[in-house]
């Protein structure tokens, strides 16, 4: 194994992109890819794919942020442009990660109810149970490690998505060649694809994960390797899930609005293991993401008031900190155990993160290219361009979606 001058073999570099990228194949995301494979089938394939290099340059630029300034986005952002400014992040972040936390977990419990054929809603307080425990008893490096396990479950999707025996011929039309069809089918998918895979909290976490890290600025080569490898992770789930959906509920005209729904009908249609694969895909979304959405939501508010404390401090210790994990699960339970419908979370979800990715993404490219804040160490023009062009399409695929109740 190589060692580095720095003393750490090179695999020590690798793991926050991972987590990161990976992260953000929650079930929400999840289930906002299976709606678009249930009605378009393979016809946003090419925007699918397209997301992994707009993922990459988010995650990309984040890194270097987290790297260079040693600290996050929201602290970043505080320190550039004042409070107000900050307030203005964190609320588009809290905001955000709270209906994604909500319908993340019940997205675990459905996946719960596929496996064992128990009611979801009994599922939701054992996983922010475990969730918190692993946060607030484990070590920064102990919770790593287990995260790091988790996105070994997505290979369940691309094993579903041979199972179901699609028309690889019309899933690589659909993959490579650029369509859209003026419909809400194609609007909304669109929205809500990039909305929940440009998510906020994914490269908000990044720039925790690796000021928390501490890489060299040698080594940011390997950090942004390390991110770049996150996103593809990711993508590949997110098209192998839309291949799956498509060449079953789409070719049948079932269109779902749940994760649970995709999963039960690839029983019948392509098999009980395909719909157990999914089940278990789904679980350790679930898994990876409820973590890492509550563990944001604590340090963007630690760092908006100086709480001074992490994931390594004992819990007597930063009882603030962990007492707003615990306030943001509480809530996040409470919506899932009363039922909310998950369409209705899907649904503000996907706006939500398409309203406000670009505010967050906004902050962060204006941080990124400031010298005051990263030195001489600012973000290439090429990829602060690359930044405002994703910016841009999130934006354009918002006022799409919003263009399309007027169409006929």
């Amino acid at each position: 194994m190589k060692i580095l001058k720095t003393g750490k073999p090179i695999w020590h570099y690798f793991g926050p992109g991972v987590i990161s990228g990976a992260s953000d194949n929650d079930p929400t995301t999840v289930a906002s890819l299976a709606v678009i494979g249930s009605t378009t089938m393979y016809g946003l394939g090419w925007l699918v794919l397209l997301v992994i290099p707009m993922l990459a340059v988010v995650q990309v630029i984040s890194a270097k942020v987290g790297c260079v300034t040693r600290h996050g986005l929201e602290f970043d952002s505080r320190k550039l442009h004042g409070r107000a400014v900050a307030t203005i992040m964190l609320l588009s972040v809290l905001s955000v990660t709270l209906v994604t936390l909500m319908a993340d977990m019940e997205g675990g419990g459905a996946a719960m109810q596929v496996l064992t054929g128990i009611d979801y809603r009994w599922w939701i307080l054992p996983l922010a149970a475990l969730s918190l425990a692993m946060l607030i008893f484990g070590t920064y490096e102990k919770i790593k490690r287990v995260l790091l396990i988790l996105p070994l479950a997505f290979l369940a999707y691309p094993i579903s998505a041979v199972l179901a025996h699609p028309d690889w011929h019309a899933v690589l039309i659909g993959s490579l060649v650029p369509h859209f069809e003026r419909t809400q089918d194609y609007a909304s998918g669109a929205i809500a694809l990039l909305g929940t895979t440009l998510t906020s909290y994914a490269y908000v976490w990044q720039t925790i994960e690796t000021a928390r890290e501490r890489p060299p600025l040698a080594r940011l080569g390997l950090v942004q390797a390390d991110a770049s490898l996150g996103t593809v992770v990711a993508g590949l789930s997110f098209w192998a899930i839309v291949v799956a959906t498509g060449a079953t509920l789409g070719v049948h005209h079932q269109s779902v609005q749940t994760a649970d729904q995709a999963a039960k009908a690839l029983v019948p249609l392509a098999g009980r293991y395909a719909g157990v694969l999914f089940g278990v895909g789904l679980l350790g979304s679930a898994l990876l993401a409820v973590p890492v959405l509550i563990a944001t939501s604590a340090y963007v508010l630690n760092e908006m008031f100086d709480w001074r404390s992490s994931l390594d401090t004992k819990w007597w210790r930063g009882r603030k900190f962990y007492g707003s994990m615990c306030s943001m699960t509480l809530l996040a339970a409470l919506a899932g155990l009363l039922g909310a419908p998950p369409i209705k979370l899907l649904f503000v979800s996907s706006i939500l993160g398409g309203i406000g990715t670009p505010i967050t993404l906004v902050i962060m490219l204006l941080v990124a290219r400031n010298t005051s804040i990263m030195g001489k160490n600012p973000i290439a023009p090429w990829l602060a361009r690359a930044g405002w062009a994703v910016a841009g399409i999130v934006v354009l695929a918002t006022g799409a979606y919003f263009a399309s109740f007027f169409w006929s």
